[in-house]
């Protein structure tokens, strides 16, 4: 009992330690963005042709980091600026993936298994692809139905000269609509800053210590072996269930590596299911979509998400994970920790 109590704790414990500088690093950025980055920037640099337009709102994140717990307001006050739907579904569902401070982090997460870019880059593929196949099918349902898709909430207002009383007749509109072109003093600036760091940092760790705390709970009922037979001989229930932990368990993606490399003797395939998936789908993204989205968008999103999701990472499963197979015994969050306990 005292050996599964103390292999708890140390497997919480290493989670966290490895996230926590991500965690802090993506929280600060955000709120530079918030406050720094006037969202009518982002506008001026979408083409016209509906493909490029998509194609540009699944790399925004590499220019604009975001996670998935702030990304959703941030696109909702960009549909409302007038941006392209499937621009901004695009950007909702890649940008918490292809950001430099998320595959920073998964790089540093699946390091000590041999295969950090590898993780790297066929997460940020598959995001990306995955992102903008969605975002062109909801464009398209766009230009069908229009504005009808989205809540008052997120719709363009019809008449833009009335864009202020508009947001003043929706008082949950975010503030930073109300404060357009505001000029404010540095000290304001770098208050607002650490303002929505700090909310985004609490935000983050909780799903995090969550997260983890699930994480941790699992290894003391699945051991490796028993996941190992799982993983090789049911690959797509292997995958199947990492994607629904990814929706059950609600992390952020600049955390959510180092849980996925924490099951060391799961296959690559489902690790990436878990963490594709999760920061485009997950029970907190549902809530939030239904402040956006009609519910005929949130269930095209969720099934074109969902069976991209299952049908890629069941294809490398057959065709490339044996070459990417786990090479490291432990974990590196548990190594190091040990190392620091020392």
């Amino acid at each position: 009992m005292e050996a599964q109590v103390s292999g708890f704790v140390l497997k919480f414990v290493s989670i966290i330690w490895e996230a926590f500088p991500f965690v802090v690093l993506g929280a600060i950025v955000a709120g530079i963005l918030e406050e720094v980055v006037p969202q009518q920037a982002i506008s001026k640099i979408i083409p016209k042709s509906m493909i490029l337009a998509v194609g540009v709102g699944g790399l925004l994140g590499l220019v604009f980091p975001m996670c998935e717990c702030g990304i959703v307001p941030v696109m909702r006050r960009l549909l409302r600026k007038g941006l392209p739907l499937g621009t901004c579904v695009a950007y909702m569902l890649a940008g918490p993936i292809v950001n430099v401070v998320v595959l920073a982090s998964t790089y540093v997460a699946f390091a000590g298994h041999g295969i950090g870019p590898e993780v790297v880059l066929l997460r940020a593929g598959m995001g990306f692809v995955i992102a903008v196949i969605t975002g062109t099918i909801v464009q398209r349902q766009f230009l069908a139905e229009g504005n009808k898709l989205l809540t008052p909430l997120a719709a363009p207002p019809a008449d833009k000269t009335h864009l202020a009383l508009d947001v003043l007749d929706q008082p949950q509109v975010h503030p930073s609509e109300l404060r357009a072109g505001e000029k404010k003093p540095l000290f304001q600036r770098i208050s607002n800053i650490a303002e929505t760091a700090l909310h985004d940092f609490v935000d983050i760790m909780m799903f995090l210590v969550l997260g983890a705390f699930l994480a941790a709970t699992a290894k003391l009922f699945l051991t490796p072996d028993a996941v190992a037979d799982i993983s090789d001989g049911y690959p797509a229930l292997a995958i199947l269930g990492m994607m629904l932990l990814a929706i059950v368990m609600c992390l952020c993606s600049e955390a959510d590596a180092f849980v996925a490399a924490s099951f060391t003797t799961l296959d690559t395939s489902a690790k990436l299911a878990f963490l594709v998936l999760g920061p485009m789908f997950d029970l907190k993204l549902l809530l939030m979509f239904t402040r956006v989205f009609r519910k005929k968008v949130i269930l095209t999103i969720f099934v074109s998400v969902v069976v991209q999701v299952f049908a890629y990472t069941l294809t490398l499963h057959y065709l490339a994970d044996d070459k990417l197979k786990s090479r490291a015994a432990v974990d590196p969050g548990e190594s190091s920790l040990v190392e620091e306990v020392k």
